[in-house]
């Protein structure tokens, strides 16, 4: 059942990118619990669907949307905005948490063309969702802003290097965001680490518990623990913040190593 008490965003509408599973799943899911309306999207519908009936089953009162859509794709990103401001006004909160991954390796051998779609989905897609609602009417009444990075945008890896350095791309432009964007617009982003996902399982290959024990806390992160620091970032609480990149990473970074 939704606690009221932690209602602080009531009254405002959420786009939740990616959010068919793990982490835009609990993001949907926890600014839901807050009192925000939400729009969530998805390539697969079948999945989003599924994704919007988990939201409302854990808060009954939540206003939910489900657009299948694909980030990489301007006319679906611009068909999403429509419908999220279609069904709720506006689009007030912003989470752009679509990411792909689908080079691993050394960047001499990589597909060049795999490379590109990387970037054009996880930084161009990113700045193309925040175009379509800051003309939709987010640049007249403000709004929220968080852009999902990653611990691998702010340290190498040589396994997930062109991810990484679209994530360091994602970060570079949260900061140029928020400078142009302010005062009325926050844009924040979150560099999570390790996180139990099915997106994250070749990274745990050698086994959870001994991943986990090079973090500081000893254990991985949950998509719960985003959401926490998302929702955080997106409320009044954090009225002050633009700009930042919040690391989420059990004490990852703080070790000098990733």
């Amino acid at each position: 059942m939704t606690d009221t008490t932690t209602q602080d965003l009531k009254g405002r509408s959420a786009l939740v990118t990616g959010a068919s599973r793990g982490i835009g799943l609990a993001i949907a899911t926890e600014l839901a619990t807050r009192g925000a309306a939400v729009a969530i999207t998805g390539r697969k519908p079948e999945p989003l669907q599924e994704a919007a009936a988990t939201i409302t089953a854990d808060v009954p009162d939540a206003s939910v949307l489900a657009v299948p859509s694909n980030t990489g794709d301007p006319d679906s990103r611009a068909d999403a905005v429509r419908q999220a401001v279609s069904a709720h006004g506006v689009v007030d909160i912003l989470i752009n948490n679509t990411g792909i991954n689908p080079v691993y390796g050394e960047l001499m051998k990589a597909d060049l063309t795999g490379v590109s779609k990387i970037f054009d989905t996880n930084v161009v897609g990113a700045l193309g969702y925040l175009q379509e609602c800051y003309h939709a009417g987010m640049a007249e009444r403000g709004g929220a802003v968080v852009n999902i990075a990653s611990v691998a945008g702010l340290r190498s890896t040589g396994v997930i290097a062109a991810y990484g350095a679209s994530k360091a791309a994602l970060i570079r432009l949260t900061e140029e965001l928020a400078w142009q964007l302010g005062p009325t617009i926050r844009v924040n982003a979150v560099a999570p680490g390790v996180v139990k996902t099915k997106f994250a399982e070749a990274l745990v290959a050698a086994g959870e518990d001994t991943v986990a024990q090079t973090y500081p806390l000893r254990r991985l992160g949950t998509p719960e623990d985003i959401a926490s620091a998302v929702a955080f970032l997106v409320s009044d609480t954090a009225s002050w913040i633009t700009g930042e990149t919040l690391r989420v990473d059990g004490g990852l970074l703080a070790t000098g190593g990733i």
